[in-house]
């Protein structure tokens, strides 16, 4: 069967489409609410999980104390918190409804490139979350911490009391902004895909990409150079990562079109 016939024994009226992306987003809703519940029973263990960098930025010598000023203030953390998590935990189902709603409008070559990026996704978004965790939040806070002033005769006493609704917030910034920064191979590896990119142009926009690179990253984290060269640094790195894997789809399109010709 030719890859047209592939394609034409898929297609389907319009009606059928649209029952069928209303069951692919009804999956996909169950899964979220599936993993809310599970993630908001869990909440406060997963918050003392978020915890840890501070532990490691304090020391053991500090107590470790953080506060809530509103009476609803921790409730609606534990909220947030649990679809943070119920996003992460429901991925999987969520990525394979969206390739089996595509994959019938792929050819039969493009359905097994696709998969691996539907793969890769969420590995580079834990590898950015995990740089996050293990080295930008631990230096950070320590940062933030070296602000303390002790108190004394004539000097007011500058403490760090941060709010469970605040440290949240920053933690989840800095993993979406890593977390999205770090899908920069396969964005661009998926535009070089579709011939709106090359190894080329890329190469010549990189002192334009160094500029948008530190400009994204004092949008995307709080004002401490810490975390804004925590983020700037790795996303060049994946710049020039991303062009070597332009250039891999870039020497196998050459090959599948000298294959071509041959057989031509």
């Amino acid at each position: 069967m030719s890859e047209e016939d592939d394609i034409e024994s898929t297609k389907a009226p319009l009606i059928e489409h649209l029952i069928e992306l209303r069951q692919r987003l009804m999956w996909s809703v169950l899964a979220i609410m599936i993993a809310f519940v599970v993630c908001f029973y869990f909440a406060s263990d997963i918050f003392n999980i978020l915890i840890i960098p501070y532990e490691r930025a304090a020391g053991d010598q500090r107590e470790i104390e953080l506060i809530f000023t509103a009476p609803q203030e921790y409730f609606f953390t534990q909220l947030k918190l649990a679809l943070f998590g119920a996003l992460f935990l429901a991925f999987p189902v969520l990525a394979s409804q969206l390739y089996m709603f595509v994959a019938p409008g792929l050819y039969r070559n493009e359905r097994g490139a696709f998969l691996p990026y539907l793969v890769a996704t969420p590995v580079l978004f834990a590898i950015g979350a995990s740089l996050v965790f293990f080295v930008v939040m631990p230096l950070a806070m320590r940062f933030f911490l070296g602000m303390e002033q002790a108190g004394g005769m004539g000097v007011a006493e500058i403490k760090h009391l941060p709010k469970v609704s605040e440290y949240l917030g920053l933690v989840m910034t800095l993993i979406f902004a890593f977390g999205l920064v770090f899908q920069l191979p396969v964005v661009l590896t998926l535009l070089a895909r579709a011939g709106l990119t090359d190894s080329n142009g890329l190469k010549a926009k990189r002192k334009y990409a160094i500029v948008l690179t530190f400009i994204a990253a004092a949008v995307l984290t709080p004002p401490d150079p810490i975390s804004q060269i925590g983020l700037a640094l790795p996303t060049l790195l994946l710049y020039e990562f991303s062009i070597l894997s332009v250039k891999m789809v870039e020497r196998k399109r050459a090959q599948a079109e000298a294959q071509a010709d041959e057989a031509s």
